[in-house]
């Protein structure tokens, strides 16, 4: 079996910065034990591997360690190699994956990506919350793969250390810690809220967002 890979930085302008992945086209999927090999030994967040299908793409993402049912910046960098290197001058692609069907249309400076919402519901702290993390939530949503927990303030968000080894054994995917810049804990359009995430896999991968 020969394929071609690309390593791909998204979320940056600059070589070397910004989230990796790596990006598989393929002639169809191996055995999902290939794949999950793969990705292990390239030991990237994720590996993306791409099947063309009726002008369209089927996408698969594999971390070192398991296949997720999504992963955005893995999209995003596939959609620059479909659109940059395998059918340049392509203005959108359509990826078909576990999540439904996934599109990423060209813009002027990069790439607008348009994924499905993943709606949450305000929940009580879970056991052994607060104490893998090393501080008490002000509040905590969920959904079917992630918690995601509100602090008081930033300083307190970018202290964290958090107890990787708990959180690996609680019952989601990830648990996305965020908070206001400002210490409000009230949304607005003008507040800065910094963000991180805590996935399980090989290493935590930080997030940034306004």
């Amino acid at each position: 079996m020969r394929s071609p890979i690309f390593q791909v930085d998204a979320f940056t302008t600059r070589r070397f910065a910004g989230n990796p992945a790596a990006v598989m086209p393929m002639d169809s999927f191996p055995v999902d034990a290939v794949m999950q090999a793969i990705a292990a030994e390239n030991n990237l967040a994720e590996t993306a591997f791409l099947v063309r299908e009726d002008g369209d793409y089927r996408l698969r993402w594999f971390t070192p360690t398991t296949e997720v049912p999504l992963c955005g910046h893995a999209t995003l960098a596939s959609a620059a190699v479909v659109m940059e290197r395998l059918e340049p001058g392509r203005s959108n692609v359509v990826f078909h994956s576990a999540s439904g069907p996934l599109t990423v249309k060209r813009a002027d400076s990069g790439y607008i990506m348009d994924f499905p919402s993943r709606p949450s519901e305000q929940v009580s702290t879970p056991s052994g919350l607060s104490e893998a993390l090393g501080a008490a939530p002000i509040e905590v949503f969920a959904n079917a793969f992630n918690y995601l927990v509100l602090l008081e303030s930033g300083e307190t968000l970018r202290a964290l250390a958090p107890d990787m080894g708990v959180l690996a054994r609680m019952d989601r995917s990830g648990v996305i810690v965020t908070a206001s810049e400002t210490g409000s804990t009230t949304s607005s359009a003008a507040t800065l809220l910094r963000q991180r995430a805590f996935l399980k896999i090989r290493l935590p991968v930080v997030l940034t967002a306004c």
